[in-house]
Formats: structure tokens, C-alpha cells, sequence
């Protein structure tokens, strides 16, 4: 039997690991051809065979989004290589969290541009192969820190909010063409997003915080992921908030 996405093409930003392989997998199991991008060649690789393995078809994009060049030609070298576009998962996304009183604004700024910038860069280089198809689904990836506010987060907040924002005001503006944007905002995932903090105590917050409950696992993100995706052309979905259920914030 057909899956519901086949003859479709799909991009998954930060495909690597966590919410993005996961995503990756669970697009192509519905047959969607899937154009998978991230930094890590080799991890990207085993995610590649993962899907052909299972009779599914990848192609591997090595690619860093907070550079502009390399986030517009994920899409140009998709378009190229598979023929069209028809949904953009924007998953690429670090949480370096911390004190705003003793932050590294560095990570802020390497936030901004894979959280804020990369997500923008991306997006706008598909919508002219949206609106020349008449069709298209952008789906960008947010979180439960896009909605509430928290000391400690204070300026991954803010890049969650600006994906929002942005996933918002991109709805109103392009829902005439018809192409669909939805916000995806898991809570705690289970994912190695912790690894990249650089504040030891925030780092030490953050994971015992994910201690006290059961996190979500990629796979249940990317079950919501699907589901929105696979809906009707008459429905659009246009936001999920997801949470483990024994968290509470």
C-alpha cells in the first residue's frame, strides 16, 4: 500500500540526529523522497542508509544553515536533484542556554543564526518553488520555550518566540498561495541538544530538569510531524505544542 507522501520531496534541516533523523525516517516510511541537510557528513551518512535500507530514497546534503549561501543551496541542489518541493522541515536548532546576567554572547549570536536566521534563509529560498508549484508545507520546528518564558532560557526564548513570529507572519502572507505553515513545539525531548550548552550550570539545570520526568522521545515529534503534513490540502495545521505529559512547565 501506498504511503500517504508518496511521490512527494521533502527537506529536513538538522537531520543528523534527534527530531531531524527521526523526521527524516518517518517522512520516507510515508514515501516521501526525503533531501536530508546537516553539518555531520558521516552521521548524515547512516541516516541516508537508514532510509535506502528500508527501500526509501535520501539525498545528502553536507550543509550548515547559519551560513546563507550553504542554507539557499540545500534547497537549489533538492530542486535540482529531485525535481520539486513540497515540504520544508525546518528542525535545525541549538538551545545554549544560561543566565542572561553571565552569558556568552557568542551563543547567542550562533543561536540567532541556526535558530533564527538559518530557519529565514532557508524559507525564503523555497517559496518561489512553492508558489511556481501552487503548492507547499512549511513546517519549523519551535518549542514549548516559543509560548512560556523562564529565567535561565531568557534568550533561547527569545529565538523561539521570533520562529513564531515569523512562522505567523509567513501564514498570513502566503496562505493565498496555497501553502501551509506550521509551528511544531515539543517540550522536553529526549535528544543530545544538551551537549552543546556551554554554561556548566546551566547545562547541569537542564539536565536534571529532564531527570525528573519521561521525556518526549524524536520519534513522538516526528509522529506530530507527520500528522500535520498529511492532511488534507483543505486543512492546515498551524501550530502543535507538545509535551511530555508529566511536565509541567
Amino acid at each position: 500500500m501506498a504511503g500517504k507522501l508518496e511521490g512527494k520531496v521533502a527537506i529536513v534541516t538538522g537531520a543528523s540526529a534527534g527530531i531531524g533523523e527521526a523526521t527524516a525516517i518517518a517522512l520516507a516510511f510515508e514515501g516521501a523522497q526525503v533531501a536530508i541537510a546537516a553539518r555531520r557528513a558521516e552521521r548524515l551518512k547512516a541516516v541516508a542508509e537508514r532510509i535506502e535500507s528500508n527501500g526509501g530514497k535520501a539525498l545528502l546534503i553536507v550543509a550548515d544553515v547559519a551560513d546563507e549561501t550553504q542554507a539557499r543551496d540545500i534547497v537549489h541542489k533538492t530542486h535540482a536533484e529531485l525535481g520539486r518541493i513540497d515540504i520544508l522541515v525546518n528542525n535545525a536548532g541549538v538551545a545554549l542556554v544560561g543566565d542572561i546576567g553571565g552569558a556568552n554572547t557568542a551563543d547567542w549570536r550562533r543561536m540567532f543564526d541556526i535558530n533564527v536566521l538559518g530557519l529565514m534563509y532557508v524559507t525564503h529560498a523555497a517559496l518561489p518553488i512553492f508558489k511556481a508549484q501552487g503548492t507547499g508545507h512549511v513546517v519549523n520546528i519551535s518549542s514549548v520555550a516559543g509560548r512560556t518564558v523562564r529565567a535561565g532560557i531568557g534568550a533561547y526564548n527569545v529565538s523561539k518566540w521570533g520562529v513564531n513570529a515569523f512562522s505567523e507572519a509567513l501564514r498570513q502572507e502566503v496562505h493565498k498561495d496555497n501553502i501551509r505553515v506550521t509551528i511544531v513545539g515539543p517540550g522536553m525531548v529526549n535528544t543530545e541538544i544538551n551537549d552543546f550548552i556551554t554554561d556548566p550550570i546551566a547545562k547541569q539545570r537542564s539536565e536534571e530538569r529532564r531527570k525528573s520526568i519521561t521525556p518526549l522521545e524524536s520519534e513522538d515529534v516526528a509522529a506530530a510531524i507527520v500528522y500535520a503534513v498529511t492532511q488534507p490540502p483543505r486543512v492546515s495545521v498551524n501550530e502543535i505544542l507538545i509535551r511530555p505529559t508529566d511536565q509541567g512547565w
